[in-house]
């Protein structure tokens, strides 16, 4: 694979500028690859090519894109391997997690686009009108480094699906698993200019395509305060966005639940993937008066997720994805102590000698004044917040700029359900109900602007037209 080139209009070219990004295996701390740096001319290029594409991509009967969508999702899935070996490379993320949950579920959701799509109410009849669903045209895909594949997958293929053409720029942090996503849209034929992909830095490249005349949407997801950036330029020129942004998500654990699987759900969320999520349940609420026997099953369970080599069956947590990263986390540690909060498991994490690692950290005696319960750490690191009553749990949980994802373990789901539904938040889960690829995905509050998944993730790439023909 040639990672000094970029995609555009159905061809892999060299970018105009011989500036490259070096990428970093955050568990050695080599730099094993390079990346163009492109700016806003290579953006030029490829919005022109997915402008020309869109006409008759557009015009194509949704079967005829299916169709097309159905042999990159065999290629893609052939790339299996490589795809998992390069993801532990310039992420760092443990091998069972990287296969599972990097690799293998973006098949899983790239199946449900193809099953679904032919449900999208395209064409809807009024009493006397009726009201189309038709493409938005060239939509700028802005993806982060945390989940290299998934949260491309999310974006592209419900576009494409819909009629739309793209630009996709993947996280400089992380670019080069979505080389090998650009080569299955390549070898499964897809017409010059439906795909394109041009690597870069986030303000560079963000900013180039936020602003082109031709780009028509931005899809953008990453931190609150680049979405908020991203936005004011892109609404310069009054372009559709939609906007996956940050969390601080709660995770209620009722009275009379059972602690030990309530424990795991929110260990899986907060610690796989280092923390390295935007949905994790970062605030743990548990009932003032089961603290101490939960606080000693916290201790015990946490024993279980282990930190190193990502390429070492055992490792459930590898490094974290960069220094920046890493100083980051550990700063938000040594505020946390600071701030008067308990270190109930962990400790502040030494400078790397090899890769960026910290093992999981769990804060009790936290307040949801405290900077750590309010701000997005995004590392492996929970807090622990006691409430007197449900109504209190409630409130806490509320306590918040976000509102992405929580979830409430109840005795019995109809207890749980009960706190759910009063909970401020786009998604929550219940007791052990699996995610489900269907549902929309999305935010309140600071959290962001639209949906992805499913048919409501389709419906995101389209915009209404109604003809008055009664």
């Amino acid at each position: 694979m040639d990672f000094k080139k970029i995609f555009i209009n159905g061809q892999w070219i060299s970018a105009n500028s011989d500036d490259f990004i070096n990428v970093e295996n955050p568990a050695t701390r080599v730099i094993f690859a390079q990346v163009p740096a492109c700016g806003a001319e290579e953006v030029d290029k490829a919005a022109h090519a997915a402008h020309a594409a869109l006409p008759k991509w557009s015009a194509l009967p949704l079967s005829e894109r299916i169709s097309y969508m159905k042999k990159f999702l065999q290629i893609f899935q052939s790339q299996e391997e490589d795809l998992i070996d390069i993801t532990i490379k310039e992420l760092g993320s443990p091998r069972t997690f990287t296969k599972n949950a990097q690799v293998d579920y973006q098949y899983t959701r790239t199946q449900s686009y193809i099953d679904l799509a032919p449900s999208v109410p395209l064409v809807e009849k009024m009493e006397h009108s009726t009201v189309y669903r038709e493409p938005v045209g060239v939509i700028g895909c802005i993806t982060p480094w945390n989940y290299p594949l998934g949260q491309v997958i999310q974006k592209i293929v419900p576009a494409m699906l819909m009629g739309n053409t793209v630009i996709l720029k993947p996280s400089q942090h992380t670019p080069l698993s979505a080389y090998w996503m650009a080569e299955a849209f390549e070898k499964a034929g897809f017409p010059q200019g439906v795909f394109n992909m041009i690597t870069g830095r986030g303000g560079e490249v963000g900013n180039a395509m936020s602003a082109h005349p031709l780009i028509d949407m931005i899809s953008f997801t990453g931190s609150t305060t680049g979405g908020i950036t991203v936005s004011q330029q892109a609404l310069n020129s009054v372009k559709r966005i939609s906007l996956e942004l940050g969390g601080k998500s709660p995770y209620v654990i009722l009275k009379g639940a059972d602690y030990d699987k309530a424990i795991h759900n929110c260990f899986n969320s907060i610690f796989l993937n280092s923390g390295q999520t935007c949905t994790a349940f970062s605030r743990l609420l548990i009932p003032e008066s089961e603290k101490d026997i939960i606080e000693k099953k916290l201790i015990k369970i946490a024993e279980e997720y282990t930190t190193g080599d990502p390429n070492d069956s055992h490792t459930k947590l590898g490094p974290v994805s960069s220094k920046q990263q890493f100083n980051k986390i550990k700063s938000y540690i040594e505020k946390g102590i600071k701030e008067g909060a308990h270190l109930l498991v962990g400790h502040i994490p030494e400078e790397p000698t090899t890769g960026y690692y910290i093992s999981p950290v769990i804060f009790s005696d936290v307040k949801n004044d405290m900077d750590i319960a309010k701000d997005e750490i995004f590392g492996p690191v929970l807090c622990v917040i006691t409430y007197k009553d449900e109504e209190d749990a409630i409130q806490i949980a509320n306590d918040t700029a976000y509102g992405l994802n929580a979830g409430v373990y109840g005795p019995d789901k109809e207890s749980a359900i009960r706190i759910a539904k009063r909970i401020a938040a786009g998604n929550v889960y219940i007791n052990d109900s699996p995610r489900d690829t269907a549902a929309p995905f999305g935010g309140y509050k600071k959290s962001g602007i639209g949906r992805e998944g499913g048919i409501y993730g389709m419906i995101e790439f389209t915009q209404q037209k109604a003809l008055f023909d009664d």
